[in-house]
């Protein structure tokens, strides 16, 4: 049989061959993640990680676990080294300053990652059954991992596994009922059963796992097609969005000798008419400009905020992201800088502010020990804040008039599920912007895009996201996307906002679900191996 063939190449492979091996079937997962999404070939790493195991020896316990370990972490190194490559692209944006670093982007934040999965083979190889119960114990390894991954050291939950199958709209309307790591949990499960069709003897032992594996993928689809209403969603009665697309280059053009350009060219901007029925911002009620719109303090500027009041109609509301400063601690002369989202009336007044609570470190602050070195260096985050941001206090509900509550979202925060809601009442619709400019014409903001879309499916919110380069949109409670703008371009979106779903399975019981898979894998795998 060819794929037992195949199998045991992988499995009998050693040294290098068997790095190269584990490093290339790591690096064709993100064939299944954003933009391709090409889910079904989450079969090749999974299947791949299980015959790895197999083939992970050695003296005794420690000596199988060094093993594992090793697979592990090459089989890591290329998803993520695939993956995330275009995080060089922001080191490139001001390369006179961050070139050298390019390097700790691409590789040396991958090998860091790899630990994670490396750390999950190991630990799986311990309890390694020989049947089908390999595979539940492959994929609770690498949910804890993936967990783990997304909470030590304030958490990078960057493309976890499940995120393979998020691109096809039915089969992500499964993390409704248990998020993005319980997603994971079949991820792995699934890709990893036809493992036992190349080293399984007799015909249940090679054929049951994926049946089984199959049976599960039909019911995810068959949820998602009984789950996702037929008709469009219901919009909010009376709002009107226009998002700002202005697609401004994040390079040394970005600066406050060109604040007044730059203002004049989103204003410029936001009045185009997109068609006969909406001449300008008289056919609006609220428009809606990205992350890091300006560069000055708007709160400080204020011939800022005069263009902007005589510009908006009456009536249209401004919400903006801006840097925002906040007042001094005693004995100290900087005031605080805060990454916000700013809300500025048809009078010219910031009547609203979120300061953004998850900060993305290196990019806008330096984590205390490392960026004692750094700075002795003579070396900064990229972005160009003396000291970097100061993060905000606690993730707290945006409340604009005209618009039902909101949660706030900027940039990164997004990518973190169940620490998505603030505390309180339930908003009704996420409200994300973002600059992913850093990264230009790559896979990093359509990763970025898909998961901002999947925390709408989990918690039964729609999503307004407006993206500095794109891709910005509107994303009703289901993950359907009702209107976007393409990334790359220069441009303003006129859309309803749609009401929020149901309150969700995950909305109510966040990991807890993921927690009760994971021990349910767990027994079965323990069933499987008596």
């Amino acid at each position: 049989m060819r794929l037992a063939r195949v199998a045991e190449a992988v499995i009998l492979a050693w040294g290098w061959r068997r790095r190269l091996i584990a490093f290339a079937a790591g690096a064709s997962g993100a064939l299944a993640l954003p933009p391709l999404d090409l889910w079904p070939l989450v079969v090749l790493p999974m299947t791949a990680a299980v015959w790895l195991m197999d083939g992970a020896v050695g003296a005794g316990r420690a000596g199988r676990f060094r093993s594992a370990f090793a697979a592990g972490w090459w089989w890591g190194f290329g998803f993520f080294v695939a993956g995330l490559w275009w995080l060089g692209a922001a080191f490139l944006v001001e390369a006179d300053k961050f070139a050298w670093a390019l390097p700790l982007g691409v590789v040396a934040l991958p090998a860091c990652l790899a630990v994670f999965p490396a750390l999950a083979f190991g630990a799986a190889r311990l309890f390694w059954p020989k049947g089908a119960g390999r595979i539940l114990v492959l994929a609770a390894a690498l949910g804890i991992s993936e967990w783990l991954r997304g909470h030590v050291l304030t958490g990078f939950p960057w493309n976890a596994y499940g995120m393979m199958l998020s691109g096809e709209i039915h089969l992500a309307q499964a993390s409704a009922l248990f998020g993005l790591y319980g997603l994971t949990l079949f991820a792995v499960a699934l890709g990893a059963a036809p493992a036992t069709l190349g080293t399984a003897t007799g015909a249940s032992g090679r054929w049951l796992p994926s049946l089984l594996a199959l049976a599960v993928l039909v019911g995810f689809l068959a949820y998602g097609f009984w789950r996702v209403p037929a008709p469009p969603a219901p919009l909010v009665a009376g709002v009107k969005l226009r998002l700002m697309q202005p697609n401004l280059p994040q390079d040394a053009k970005f600066n406050g000798h060109n604040g007044a350009e730059i203002l004049e060219r989103y204003l410029e901007l936001s009045d185009r008419a997109t068609s006969p029925e909406t001449p300008g911002l008289q056919a609006v009620t609220h428009l809606i400009w990205p992350e890091s719109a300006f560069p000055f303090l708007l709160g400080r500027t204020p011939q800022a905020l005069a263009r902007i009041a005589a510009a908006l109609p009456p009536d249209v509301t401004l919400i903006t992201g801006a840097a925002r400063a906040g007042e001094p601690l005693p004995g100290e002369g900087r005031p605080p800088i805060y990454n916000a989202i700013q809300v500025v009336s048809d009078a010219g007044e910031i009547v609203a502010s979120y300061d953004k609570v998850h900060l993305v470190p290196f990019g806008e602050y330096l984590p205390p020990i490392l960026g004692t070195l750094i700075r002795a260096a003579g070396l900064s985050q990229f972005v160009s804040i003396p000291g970097g941001f100061s993060a905000g206090s606690a993730h707290r509900p945006l409340e604009v008039k005209g618009l039902p509550s909101a949660a706030p979202l900027i940039c990164y925060e997004a990518v973190f599920p169940g620490a998505v809601m603030p505390r309180g009442p339930r908003p009704a619709f996420f409200l994300n912007v973002t600059n992913d400019g850093w990264f230009g014409q790559t896979s990093g903001p359509y990763q970025h895009f898909a998961q901002a879309r999947l925390r709408s499916i989990e918690e039964g919110l729609p999503l307004v996201r407006v993206a500095n380069t794109g891709i910005s949109g509107v994303v009703d409670a289901y993950g359907r996307v009702v209107a976007s703008l393409p990334l790359g371009v220069e441009g303003v979106l006129d859309a309803g906002l749609p009401r929020p779903g149901p309150v969700t399975p995950y909305a109510r019981f966040g990991d807890l679900v993921f927690a009760g898979i994971l021990a349910l894998f767990l027994v079965l795998a323990r069933l499987r191996r008596a």
